[in-house]
């Protein structure tokens, strides 16, 4: 089992929050609350949860229900581990690439106030320009699939909106008749994909522009007026947007591995919080500017500033941060992957039979992790609603865990 940290940032929010929310009151959101709520609640009698008994030596633990929430520092685990059972029935026998399209930082700092609305543009832009330069015959010449992850921070929790794009290593004739790979070790030109990125994007955020969709604040008010903004976006047309090209996958196990690390993380996991006391937070950060064991460092802020750096991620409700495109468009993926492995000639991936609802019923339901003390399987043998105490008690004081079993 694995330990549970001896920090976490659930223990900063119930330490600290009512009194950062007092000092910020009317400048935190609806959904930045309820975010807080859910990491304070998590994995405590709040949330109600199982009492759970081994078959073999009889240990109990209590194991209070996560909150689920996808901000939420100890509930993404389990999450990425459904999501990823699902991508791996969909990969494909080929390399994987790794591409990242980075918003410039004026832009940047307009989408905090316009979060859906330009997170929204990054995923349209950064897909289309992608696709687009594959599919034209003098590049790869062929309909790609793609996965793309939002991030909106830094390792310092400083906002830096961010898409992490997957893209399988070639694509399907345009004409549907073959399977296109790209050459070794290269997928598309980086160049070029940043300059269509930038076009498309800007377009596209002048549109959104000019039919109302934004809203402007404080130092940024000025910019709802149509001159003020085209003027902001001027010197913006001739400047180099970042778009990065890691090094190709090594193979399949290599992108579940990358993707169990991506697709569910959040703005700082409990693992790099080192210290926290009434005035201060200290963890660890990685200094991507610097090359070597040294770009690990530690930072030290305010505990109402590292409050502010996380709820700052915080995603407006609705807003997907994974999506798919192309190939993997959700209406067409399992259609699209039988094809390309047809003209791979691969098989297809078997189906795993489902359990019967008869079975399902008497199968005992039991905890995701084994005893602690044996290895056996944690048989549920009470459940007990929010807020309640459970009627079954531990020998001991200290076995009770936070485990996702609602």
């Amino acid at each position: 089992m694995v330990p549970r940290p001896a920090l976490e940032v659930a223990d900063i929010f119930r330490d600290h929050g009512e009194v950062w929310r007092r000092a910020n009151a009317g400048h935190v959101s609806l959904d930045q609350m309820k975010v807080m709520s859910a990491i304070e609640r998590c994995r405590t009698v709040a949330l109600g949860g199982h009492v759970a008994r081994c078959e073999n030596c009889a240990d109990t633990v209590i194991a209070y229900n996560s909150c689920r929430n996808r901000h939420c520092p100890k509930c993404q685990a389990a999450a990425a581990k459904e999501w990823l059972a699902e991508r791996e029935a969909e990969l494909l026998p080929v390399g994987y690439f790794h591409l990242v399209f980075t918003l410039p930082g004026p832009i940047a700092d307009i989408a905090y106030q316009n979060k859906a609305a330009i997170y929204g543009l990054l995923f349209t832009a950064a897909a289309e320009a992608t696709m687009t330069i594959a599919a034209d015959p003098k590049r790869l010449g062929a309909r790609i699939g793609i996965t793309a992850v939002l991030h909106t921070w830094g390792s310092a929790m400083t906002h830096h909106p961010h898409v992490h794009m997957i893209v399988p290593g070639g694509g399907i004739s345009l004409d549907d008749t073959r399977w296109v790979s790209c050459r070794p070790g290269f997928f598309l030109p980086v160049r070029v994909l940043s300059r269509l990125f930038r076009r498309l994007f800007l377009g596209k955020l002048l549109a959104a522009h000019e039919a109302g969709r934004f809203a402007f604040f404080g130092n940024h008010a000025a910019l709802a007026e149509p001159r003020a903004f085209a003027a902001f976006l001027a010197p913006l047309r001739k400047t180099e947007w970042v778009v990065y090209a890691k090094k190709p996958f090594s193979g399949p196990q290599a992108v579940l591995a990358y993707l169990s690390r991506y697709t569910h993380r959040v703005a700082i996991s409990n693992r790099r919080l080192i210290s926290a006391d009434e005035a201060s937070v200290t963890f660890t950060w990685k200094d991507y500017r610097v090359e070597g064991p040294d770009r690990y460092k530690t930072m030290t802020l305010p505990t109402h500033e590292f409050i502010r750096r996380f709820l700052t991620h915080v995603l407006p409700k609705g807003l997907h941060r994974i999506r798919h495109y192309g190939l993997f468009a959700n209406g067409i993926r399992a259609a699209s992957i039988a094809r390309a492995r047809e003209l791979l000639a691969v098989p297809s991936r078997a189906k795993q039979p489902e359990m019967s609802a008869t079975a399902a019923a008497d199968e005992p339901r039991v905890l995701p992790r084994p005893c602690r003390c044996c290895g056996g399987r944690m048989i549920i043998i009470e459940t007990f609603a929010r807020g309640c105490q459970p009627k079954h008690q531990p020998a001991s004081a200290t076995a009770a865990i936070g485990i996702d079993t609602s």
